[in-house]
């Protein structure tokens, strides 16, 4: 399966207090588990700089992850971007089959 990463920027008006945040989180990932089962959460980080958090997820593809971000994006009054994502050791096998360099 596909793996997205997903980074989100919450509405300051979102949540107002730190257990705001785990019962927001918690409402949003029950949510995800029922209208997305074949959504794998793999992480999730909270991050320093213009998003608040970072997570991984794999899924069948693209369009279940926008799903994954428009359900986010209605609990936490948010803003998501989702990218997708190659493992580093897949990427490599991947560029070995593109042809050389053609200046010979």
């Amino acid at each position: 399966m596909p793996t997205f990463v997903m980074l989100t920027r919450l509405n300051p008006d979102a949540v107002r207090s730190p257990n705001g945040l785990e019962a927001l989180e918690r409402e949003a990932m029950k949510r995800v588990r029922e209208e997305c089962p074949g959504v794998k959460w793999l992480n999730s980080y909270a991050v320093l700089g213009p998003c608040d958090y970072l997570d991984i997820f794999s899924a069948s593809d693209i369009e279940a992850a926008a799903k994954v971000s428009a359900l986010i994006r209605t609990f936490g009054h948010a803003q998501t971007e989702v990218w997708t994502a190659t493992e580093w050791d897949r990427f490599k096998e991947i560029v070995r089959t593109l042809p050389g360099d053609k200046k010979k």
